[in-house]
């Protein structure tokens, strides 16, 4: 675990002080989006380092597998001969992606009786309470979502390992590479994967920060699963060395509450849970077992979305606090703030995900090596909201235009914002740092309050 003094450092380190006085004059920015005032270029704060590399550029080149992992892969698929492999993950990757969360008692209740009032307002329906009954059951079963629990066992971990490793081993890699950009100093020692699956987050935290990892703890409730994990970090075998040391399995949670991680992570796991309750009261679990870091991933849908602002307003609005560590918690990222989230308030909601472009495991049916993972996130840390980076995050591919971009924004303000970024308007440098970024990065700018801006279209201006 870190030591006292290694958590101190981390928090009066210069990376986590930027929303405070204290900001390096390298990182200043008088530049206001969409154009209230231009660049002040006397503050430097490119330094020396090209537009394409300015302080808000989070981009992380196409993910590749280490080879270990993927030829372990391939030898276990190889082994199993199971027949029909290449339609079997098509189907699984096609439920689990299209997959909505399990509609809760209050909400079926909800339904029920919003339908027997609108049957009761038919008065060419007259029936009994009984045959009434049957009838807004029927209609229940008709307009309800029917979601079924997955049993992993040995023949499905293998299903979901050919479908899922590369792209889960992606997006983890894409939500690890945002602390470590912008947090460097930070090297955590200890690791909780909660609903570990096939181990893609052992292997992509060991690929980010190598030998200061010293302990791996994988949860998950499938035996099948874990040793499945196991086997691939031996090589595909069930005697061979670990290529990660350290890893530990296990099928439940540790109980003491004094036990914490410097990261702990759950990946395409809270939307396996059968019912809100249950996910309540893993989130609360996990936050209580966080000494630095939580990182919830999920598919890049609206469902996905809105699991995790879910679980982010309740570590936010937690009331519950853990005896061994006080310490409130902010968002870290993707949110520059920690407002109801902009993208679900909207007139027509969306869902706010990132990409990440990944090479897929050589398998006969890949026909394209080239891949992308659509994903959503969210990154709590412990602390204060003080200590983050409130740069505005581009939630949309930015699209360049002759002498202008356009980029989406999501403001430390809890807005989103339209933004057409021009030479003549922001100056040259600001303009160039925007037009070298892509979505999910950071643009670092200070946004006006929203009544200092002017009105922008919602659409591309014609001829662009």
């Amino acid at each position: 675990m870190a030591t006292a003094r290694a958590v101190r450092l981390l928090l009066t380190s210069s990376r986590w002080r930027l929303g405070r006085r204290e900001v390096p004059q390298s990182r200043a920015l008088a530049a206001l989006v969409p154009g209230v005032s231009q660049v002040d270029n006397s503050s430097d704060f490119l330094g020396k380092r090209p537009h394409r590399r300015h302080p808000g550029i989070l981009q992380l080149p196409c993910v590749e597998l280490p080879k270990a992992l993927a030829a372990a892969a391939q030898l276990l698929l190889l082994q199993s001969a199971m027949p029909n492999v290449e339609k079997q993950v098509r189907a699984l990757t096609n439920y689990l992606w299209s997959r909505h969360l399990p509609v809760g008692p209050e909400e079926l209740q909800r339904r029920a009786v919003y339908l027997e009032e609108k049957f009761l307002e038919n008065p060419d329906l007259s029936q009994s309470e009984e045959k009434l009954r049957e009838t807004v059951l029927r209609a229940l079963r008709k307009t309800t979502y029917h979601w079924q629990e997955l049993s992993y066992n040995e023949k499905l971990s293998l299903v979901y390992m050919a479908a899922r490793l590369d792209g889960g081993f992606a997006a983890v890699s894409r939500a690890f590479h945002e602390i470590q950009a912008r947090v460097p100093e930070f090297q955590p020692q200890t690791l909780l994967d909660f609903g570990s699956g096939t181990g893609s987050v052992t292997w992509a935290a060991h690929s980010t920060w190598g030998q200061s990892l010293r302990e791996y703890m994988c949860v998950d409730s499938s035996a099948a699963m874990l040793d499945l994990a196991e086997k691939l970090l031996k090589g595909g075998s069930e005697s061979g060395e670990p290529y990660v040391p350290g890893v530990f399995f296990r099928q439940f949670l540790p109980v003491s509450p004094k036990v914490q991680f410097d990261v702990v992570v759950s990946a395409f796991s809270l939307s396996e849970l059968p019912s809100k309750a249950d996910r309540t009261e893993v989130i609360h679990t996990l936050w209580r077992k966080t000494s630095h870091f939580l990182i919830l991933v999920e598919n890049g849908t609206k469902a996905g979305h809105s699991l995790l602002m879910d679980a982010r307003d309740l570590v936010l609005k937690g009331k519950e606090k853990s005896p061994s560590d006080p310490r409130p918690g902010f968002v870290f990222a993707p949110c520059p703030h920690e407002l109801p989230c902009p993208q679900l308030t909207a007139s027509k909601p969306l869902a706010c995900s990132f990409s990440q472009a990944y090479h897929s495991i050589p398998f006969s049916w890949n026909k394209k090596n080239l891949k992308e993972e659509k994903f959503s996130m969210v990154i709590l840390a412990r602390g204060s909201p003080e200590e983050a980076n409130r740069w505005p995050r581009i939630t949309q591919p930015v699209l360049k235009r002759p002498r202008h971009v356009h980029c989406h924004l999501c403001c430390p303000d809890g807005h989103m914002q339209h933004a057409v970024i021009t030479a003549h308007r922001h100056g040259r440098d600001l303009y160039r740092c925007a037009r070298v970024s892509s979505w999910g990065d950071l643009l670092p700018v200070i946004t006006p309050s929203e009544s200092e801006l002017p009105p922008y279209p919602a659409k591309d201006p014609p001829g662009s």
